[in-house]
């Protein structure tokens, strides 16, 4: 089974809530939380997705999908879980030891959140194997993080499939998250090459239609 979850990084502010009322209603199963801090990517979103995150919680039930694409992710992880959300995923590429990496996968956890990892195109799949059986889900970067709009990488779907296929030769259970310039017509190769959960934002939020794009997405 396939599930979307919903990138609000281009949603407008004057018409925040009606979008994630509107989103809700359009069945995403997520509301992805693109936490940046202006030193791990040149944008800074934090203050504007603690707000809309915040809303989100407050009129709607479905889950937060929390993206930190941040340094000091310990500090930020503590900014959250007062949202209960149901996922915090760090970049590995922010971390600076093995050690710090799974104290904050304790951390997560011990906050009664599911956690999980991600990496960006340019690193190795094969960096993160030992983490696979402590996390709950792999993000997977199809573009380089920092900002909505990009075209997705097609090498990536490539490393999907080594993911999947080094998870299933392996016997780990976890999900496998792709984030960066999904849709319509790449979403069937990245269901295929292993990816059961699909970021997607632009392709969503510029639609007029967001059920029809939303339901496409994850036939």
């Amino acid at each position: 089974m396939v599930e979307l979850s919903t990138s609000i990084l281009s949603v407008e502010k004057d018409k925040a809530t009606r979008t994630f009322y509107n989103l809700e209603t359009a069945k995403t199963d997520y509301f992805h939380i693109d936490v940046m801090d202006g030193k791990f990517v040149t944008n800074d979103t934090s203050k504007i997705m603690k707000e809309y995150a915040t809303t989100i919680r407050q009129i709607s039930n479905t889950p937060l999908d929390v993206h930190l694409m941040t340094y000091s992710a310990k500090d930020y992880v503590e900014e959250y879980i007062d949202l209960e959300p149901n996922i915090i995923t760090f970049h590995i590429e922010a971390i600076k030891s093995k050690e710090e990496a799974f104290e904050l996968i304790n951390f997560i956890k011990e906050n009664n959140s599911r956690v999980g990892i991600a990496i960006k195109p340019s690193t190795n799949i094969q960096e993160i194997y030992e983490f696979l059986p402590f996390i709950h889900m792999l993000l997977i970067m199809t573009v380089e993080p920092g900002y909505g709009g990009q075209k997705l990488i097609p090498e990536m779907i490539e490393k999907v499939k080594e993911l999947k296929q080094y998870i299933n030769t392996n016997n780990i259970e976890i999900d496998i998250e792709v984030d960066g310039g999904i849709n319509l017509e790449n979403a069937e190769l990245l269901k295929e090459a292993g990816a059961n959960i699909l970021v997607a934002g632009t392709s969503i939020i510029k639609s007029n239609d967001y059920k029809k794009v939303i339901s496409e997405l994850k036939k």
